[in-house]
């Protein structure tokens, strides 16, 4: 048995300590922002934003965390940018809860894939995980109010599902949609489109 006063566990408890008081604080986030769209006083700052730069962006906050667990975020797109009218902060906050979620929902090393392309009213992005995926029966409800999808043997996953209905929200204030498809097992594809022109 490990000395609990050696400098190794001790560094344990603290990355233990700083990681559950990030999830604290995330979660405090989330609730509050939720507690927002609720009244439906979001405002929403607009400024042309890169979407495709803040994927990028996003990719980069997550690389230590993937690197640790020994998996991969590939960003897919053939556009050199995707110019748009959004608020850039609550457009991170959508990717970095999808990215999230597909790292917390799955037992394989994590590979994601981000695809983006254009149509021609939308920027359509595809994130795509490994996870453990999501069943038919619980497909329709991932985008309520703290509903989360049941894991079976995951335990490392905490929080109270928030995330998705304020992605949900955050997406539609910005003209688009989200949708999912998933396979129990195989994995999850959320798909948003956000319209190309969007004053």
């Amino acid at each position: 048995d490990k000395d609990m006063n050696s400098p190794e566990s001790q560094q344990t408890f603290v990355a233990m300590i700083n990681q559950e008081n990030t999830r604290l604080s995330g979660l405090v986030e989330t609730v509050l922002k939720t507690a927002i769209l609720d009244k439906g006083q979001m405002k929403l700052k607009k400024e042309e934003v890169n979407l495709l730069g803040i994927i990028e962006q996003v990719k980069s906050n997550f690389s230590l965390k993937i690197k640790q667990l020994g998996g991969d975020i590939i960003i897919a797109s053939d556009l050199a940018n995707m110019k748009f009218e959004g608020d850039e902060q609550h457009l991170t906050n959508v990717f970095q809860n999808l990215i999230d979620n597909a790292i917390k929902y799955t037992s394989e090393i994590p590979q994601i894939k981000i695809s983006a392309f254009k149509t021609v009213k939308d920027f359509v992005i595809k994130v795509n995980d490994n996870g453990i995926g999501i069943s038919k029966e619980n497909l329709n409800r991932v985008f309520e109010k703290l509903y989360r999808i049941p894991t079976g043997d995951l335990h490392n996953v905490k929080g109270f599902g928030l995330g998705l209905n304020y992605v949900k929200s955050i997406v539609e204030l910005h003209g688009g949609t989200i949708t999912v498809k998933s396979t129990k097992g195989k994995g999850s594809t959320f798909i948003i489109s956000l319209p190309i022109e969007n004053k």
